[in-house]
């Protein structure tokens, strides 16, 4: 869930959001240890050692601590699509956008995983997460119309500067949006989940990023069907 509060930037900005990345771990490790049910405010605030009155500064309640890691992440891939370099074609862009953040969460594999495993076991936070999902799916939808539409990354830098991104949370609708980008991220999140659940199956066979790069490779030749082996 986002901030609250408007954030300021620089060093006040990386606080907040350093703060808000604490009581989500907290929240989560807890969770992961005692169960949900079992976890409160209090604990997760001086797990985190923060007070309460911070806590409620960056969530509404003990249930949003749990649902998003890092609400950075729907900004960073809206920008870094619009931003791309011109040559790439909105798939690419989608991908390089969700790779950088792959190789982020990488860094952190111990905490995503646990995350997983909470909201698994915890099936009303897990409506919440995949309703979190589907917001950013939007947004960075949204981010693919601004591409297409400005026909080059200079201009949509511009456009950037002059329109700043809109908040998470005040995307467009989903059904304001044309065919196009909403299949085109809905497939390219599919094939990032089928990729990992393959690589996960024998990760002794190829490093992910490979077999990454080959799904939307695939995505790219518009799934032709593989040749037979001889």
């Amino acid at each position: 869930m986002p901030e609250k509060k408007a954030a300021g930037g620089g060093l006040r900005e990386r606080k907040k959001r350093a703060t808000r990345a604490a009581l989500a771990e907290a929240a989560v490790r807890l969770a992961a240890e005692h169960g949900v049910d079992q976890v409160t405010v209090e604990a997760i605030s001086a797990a985190a050692g923060v007070s309460v009155r911070t806590f409620f500064n960056y969530f509404d309640s003990r249930d949003d601590a749990f649902v998003v890691i890092d609400t950075g992440i729907s900004t960073r891939m809206r920008d870094a699509v619009r931003h791309a370099p011109a040559e790439l074609t909105p798939l690419d862009a989608v991908r390089e956008a969700i790779a950088a953040e792959l190789a982020e969460a990488e860094q952190q594999h111990e905490l995503w995983n646990l995350h997983a495993q909470v909201l698994r076991k915890a099936p009303h936070l897990l409506v919440r997460s995949l309703g979190a999902h589907m917001s950013d799916e939007t947004a960075l939808a949204e981010a693919v119309t601004a591409r297409l539409r400005s026909g080059s990354a200079e201009e949509t830098t511009a456009g950037a500067s002059e329109e700043p991104s809109a908040p998470a949370g005040c995307e467009t609708a989903r059904q304001d949006l044309d065919l196009y980008p909403r299949l085109l991220v809905a497939v390219a999140r599919t094939a990032v989940r089928v990729s990992m659940e393959h690589w996960s199956a024998r990760p002794e066979e190829r490093r992910f990023a490979d077999v990454f790069r080959e799904t939307f490779t695939m995505l790219a030749a518009g799934l032709p069907a593989p040749t037979p082996p001889d």
